[in-house]
């Protein structure tokens, strides 16, 4: 499911360093002539793209990148040290934009590619530069420029990793509260959630995964019902499917009913979603007895025949939302080691043949 996930953040490349006037100054040697050295180029501000990020939450704590200026020439013809340029992390998909003439800069589509997007400014010449014949003692220098500074908005259109199945009042809502800094509104009506909302789940610094929480789904939801194939659509385009399911509903109904009215939309929709990594997640546990909890989980899975994985959670509790998290970021870490496994044998493959080699068995 994609998503517009947007930032604003201000760069500015370090200046150039000044130019120095000096003049040789040894014994014997009276008449040694100018040796300023030039100033140090200053740091430039690039772009790099990081598959292992895949939003621009950092970017809400840290919105300024300064790069540090180049250091001023010296005498005996020392040049300045430069500035170090500084490389901010981004996600793979980015697009980059110039704020104040609304140009697209660049867009970073493969990882580890680097886009400049403030140049450091050129370091001053030393006053060596300027002697000639009828000028042997030089007194002027130039300063380093300034180095450049924007305002840049990134923009970056996310496909959403997790999508949230189930009935509404099922608990998505409080279950994308409990796990992200997301806020949707909660309420015990249907269809509380009507447009599409993202929440970023962050299991370590570098590892997080983007959760879906999508409209409520009903029976006739593939012919249109409800917020019908507008849903659907959504349901289609993500990795991993948590179907949450409330274990006590008010109105009595059968979770297991709810399970398989869903399952039929699925279906009717597109049954290639049944495929899909799908896992069942028994919400609202703490509505039941803590002796009870357990045996009536198992007795709904059972009922289900369910061999794919399951959790018991308690989602305003927050109470296994964490299991449910680590257990879907591995997912993801395995399927990226798969990814990156499969380019490199078909890059591997690929230069085999180039080769006129015999491709590994």
């Amino acid at each position: 499911m994609k998503f517009v996930d947007e930032a604003n953040i201000r760069v500015k490349a370090g200046n150039g360093g000044n130019g120095c006037v000096s003049f040789r100054r040894e014994k014997y040697i009276p008449f040694g002539g100018p040796d300023g050295g030039d100033g140090g180029r200053g740091g430039s501000v690039w772009l790099e793209a990081d598959e292992g990020l895949n939003t621009l939450i950092d970017f809400r704590h840290q919105r300024v990148f300064k790069a540090p200026r180049g250091q001023d020439g010296m005498g005996s013809q020392m040049y300045g040290k430069g500035g170090e340029d500084i490389v901010v992390r981004v996600p793979v998909g980015t697009v980059i934009t110039n704020v104040e003439t609304d140009e697209i800069i660049g867009d970073l589509t493969a990882h580890e590619q680097r886009l400049l997007v403030a140049q450091g400014g050129k370091g001053g010449l030393g006053n060596m530069h300027f002697k000639s014949s009828v000028n042997r003692a030089p007194r002027q220098s130039t300063p380093g420029t300034t180095g450049e500074e924007r305002e840049l908005k990134l923009e970056l259109k996310l496909l959403a990793d997790v999508g949230l199945l189930g009935f509404p009042n099922a608990g998505k809502s409080t279950f994308i509260r409990a796990v992200s800094a997301a806020t949707p509104r909660v309420a015990d009506y249907p269809f509380t959630t009507l447009h599409p909302g993202l929440g970023v789940v962050r299991v370590e610094a570098d590892r997080s995964f983007v959760v879906a929480d999508i409209p409520g789904l009903i029976e006739g939801a593939a012919d249109g019902a409800g917020l019908g194939m507008q849903f659907l659509r959504h349901v289609a385009r993500t990795s991993l499917l948590l179907h949450l399911v409330d274990m006590a509903p008010m109105d009595g109904a059968d979770p297991v009913a709810q399970v398989r009215a869903i399952e039929a939309e699925l279906e009717q929709f597109d049954p290639a979603l049944l495929q899909r990594p799908r896992w069942l997640v028994l919400n609202k546990a703490d509505l039941l007895p803590e002796d009870e909890r357990a045996v009536r989980a198992q007795e709904i899975v059972d009922a289900l025949g369910w061999s794919q994985p399951w959790f018991l959670i308690s989602a305003v509790g927050r109470e296994g939302t964490r299991e449910v998290c680590l257990q879907a970021q591995r997912f993801f870490d395995a399927q990226r080691v798969q990814a990156r496994e499969a380019a490199e044998a078909r890059d591997d493959v690929r230069m085999r043949g180039e080769a006129g080699e015999e491709p590994r068995s």
